[in-house]
């Protein structure tokens, strides 16, 4: 297996993987997302795929089948009266296949993005993860991650 930028051709296994994601995080909180579902459709991947500043990286093996994704987002606060001009990769989603899950291929997937991270200057990298993944937060931990900022809520 080997990480490399996702292409059009992968839509198909990113779609599947999202809605793996999209089910854990209904699982955890039915209350907020819906169940069964993608946050993107075909369409916006092949724009997400095409834009530099939205890489997504995907393990897969010879054969073409995808067993995780990672998608990225390029973010920088310009001018801004309070914090610096730091470049920031933000890791919007890391999945990794729920059937090949304990392989390292989510530490693949990260290794992969660190180094990118890394080579293009950036100074952080960032991402969010929700208390109700607790398997996540566990592994987030594993790779040196800690807590930056601490979102809240009160259900009313």
């Amino acid at each position: 297996m080997y990480v490399r930028r996702a292409e059009k051709k992968d839509i198909k296994g990113l779609l599947d993987l999202l809605v793996q994601v999209d089910m854990v995080h209904h699982i955890g909180r039915p209350d907020l997302f819906k169940g069964p579902a993608t946050k993107y459709n075909s369409e916006e991947l092949e724009e997400i795929i095409a834009c530099d500043e939205t890489p997504i990286f995907v393990c897969t093996d010879e054969s073409g089948q995808i067993y995780g994704h990672a998608f990225c987002i390029s973010k920088q606060e310009k001018d801004n009266s309070v914090l610096t001009d730091i470049k920031t990769l933000y890791i919007d989603d890391i999945c990794v296949d729920e059937d090949h899950r304990k392989q390292h291929i989510g530490t693949m997937l990260y290794n992969h993005v660190r180094d990118y991270a890394k080579a293009k200057g950036f100074y952080n990298i960032t991402l969010n993860v929700w208390n109700c993944n607790p398997g996540a937060v566990k592994f987030y931990e594993s790779l040196g991650f800690l807590p930056q900022k601490i979102g809240m809520e009160m259900i009313l």
